[in-house]
C-alpha cells in the first residue's frame, strides 16, 4: 500500500536537525489534522466550482502575491554561495513555515495560509523535491478554497512534477480535472493512482465510473461533427442539385473502413 509511502508528515524532518518526540508526535498530529480539514473543505469548494466554474475560470482571483515565488533557477542561483549550514537552516524554516501555514489553512485563513506556503517555497532548497511538491500541493488546497480552480491544477502538477509517486496530489488534481469537466485528464491521473497504490478505493471507483461519461461525450461530439459536415455538405451540393442523402456510407465489417456509393435516387 502507498498511503503510508505518500504521507503528507513522512519526511517532514528528514533533512533536517533531529527533533525531540514530543516535537514529532505534535508536527505528525498537526499534518494530520490539516489533511483531513483539507479533504473535508476541498470537497465543499469544489462543490461550488462545480456550480460557479461554467461563469468562466476562477471566479476569485488568487493574489499576485500567493504565486510570487523563486523560479527554480533563481532558487538555485541564490543557493550558490549559501554554506551547508545555511541550507540547513532555510530547510528548518521552511519546515516551520509550512506548519504556520497548516494552522492558518485551519482557521480558515486560505489566503495567508497559501501566501505563508510561498515565503516557505522561497527558501526551501532545490535539493529537498519531496518537501517542496508538499508546499505545493498544501497551497493547491488553498488555492481550491480560494476558488482559484487552473492555479490549484497548476500548483498539483508542481507537486507531480517534483514527486510523481505524490498521491495526494494526484487525486486532487484528478478531482480538480473533473470538476472542470476534462474526464480525460483525471482518468489518467486516477489510472496513476492506482499503479502507485492499487488499494486507493476513490481511484479504483473512478476508473469505472469515467469512462462511461468519456465514451458518452464522444458519441455526442462525433455526431455534432457529422450534422455539422452534412449541413456544409448540403450548403456545397444543394446548386448541383444534390444533397447528402445521395452518398450513402457503407462499413466494410472486415476492415472497419467506410466507402461512400453514390444514388441518383434516394428514399
Amino acid at each position: 500500500m502507498a498511503d503510508n509511502a505518500n504521507s503528507d508528515d513522512e519526511f517532514q524532518d528528514a533533512i533536517g536537525e533531529e527533533i525531540t518526540e514530543k516535537e514529532a508526535t505534535s508536527t505528525r498530529q498537526s499534518e494530520k489534522d490539516v489533511d483531513e480539514i483539507v479533504e473535508k473543505q476541498n470537497q465543499l469548494a469544489l462543490d461550488d466550482e462545480a456550480e460557479q466554474g461554467a461563469a468562466g475560470g476562477d471566479s476569485i482571483a488568487t493574489p499576485s502575491t500567493v504565486d510570487s515565488e523563486l523560479t527554480i533557477e533563481e532558487l538555485r542561483e541564490r543557493e550558490k554561495d549559501l554554506s551547508p549550514e545555511q541550507l540547513a537552516a532555510n530547510k528548518e524554516k521552511a519546515d516551520k513555515l509550512k506548519l504556520e501555514g497548516n494552522e492558518l489553512f485551519k482557521n480558515d485563513d486560505a489566503e495567508g495560509a497559501a501566501k505563508t506556503y510561498t515565503e516557505a517555497l522561497d527558501i526551501c532548497p532545490s535539493t529537498s523535491p519531496k518537501e517542496r511538491a508538499v508546499l505545493y500541493g498544501n497551497r493547491a488546497a488553498a488555492k481550491i478554497k480560494l476558488e482559484a480552480n487552473k492555479a490549484a491544477i497548476d500548483d498539483c502538477t508542481k507537486a507531480i512534477e517534483l514527486w510523481p509517486e505524490y498521491v495526494r496530489a494526484l487525486l486532487r488534481r484528478a478531482k480538480l480535472y473533473e470538476q472542470d469537466d476534462k474526464p480525460d485528464e483525471a482518468l489518467e491521473d486516477y489510472k496513476k493512482v492506482i499503479e502507485i497504490d492499487p488499494g486507493q478505493q476513490e481511484a479504483r471507483e473512478a476508473q469505472v465510473r469515467l469512462p462511461p461519461i468519456i465514451n458518452e461525450r464522444n458519441e455526442k461530439l462525433k455526431n455534432e461533427m457529422m450534422s455539422s459536415l452534412k449541413d456544409l455538405g448540403n450548403m456545397i451540393l444543394k446548386p448541383f442539385g444534390l444533397s447528402t442523402q445521395n452518398f450513402q456510407m457503407q462499413q466494410d465489417p472486415n476492415t472497419g473502413s467506410y466507402s461512400i456509393n453514390f444514388n441518383q435516387k434516394p428514399s
